[in-house]
């Protein structure tokens, strides 16, 4: 039985993107675990874990204030790409196809926000 939150597309794009960090990340350097690595998948876990927690709230009010903190752990997320890619983790093609994500993880965020 579902709860509400997996019927959410943005919550599905979300979800995959932490999923593509999650695996992304098991090839960074041993010594990037208690930096890096771990700062960039909490900021995309946040991302879902936040829409999923917003959606667990019976008031819009609520349900949006946690969209607002999801849109900003993206945000984090996107430097923490950009840090990986700068610092040669992360090949450019594989940056561009996860910031690609999340842009549209972004929009549709904004538009899930503007909805409400």
């Amino acid at each position: 039985m579902k709860n509400g939150f997996e019927d959410l597309q943005v919550w599905k794009c979300a979800h995959k993107l932490t999923l593509e960090i999650y695996n992304l990340t098991k090839d960074f350097p041993k010594e990037e675990n208690y930096r890096l690595t771990s700062q960039i998948c909490r900021a995309a876990s946040s991302v879902p874990t936040n829409i999923v927690e917003g959606r667990g709230r019976y008031h819009k009010k609520e349900f949006k204030q946690f969209l607002y903190i999801a849109r900003g752990s993206l945000e984090e997320t996107k430097y923490h790409l950009i840090l990986a890619k700068d610092l040669g983790y992360l090949s450019l093609d594989k940056y561009n196809e996860l910031m690609k994500l999340s842009i549209k993880t972004g929009k549709m965020l904004n538009g899930l926000i503007n909805s409400i």
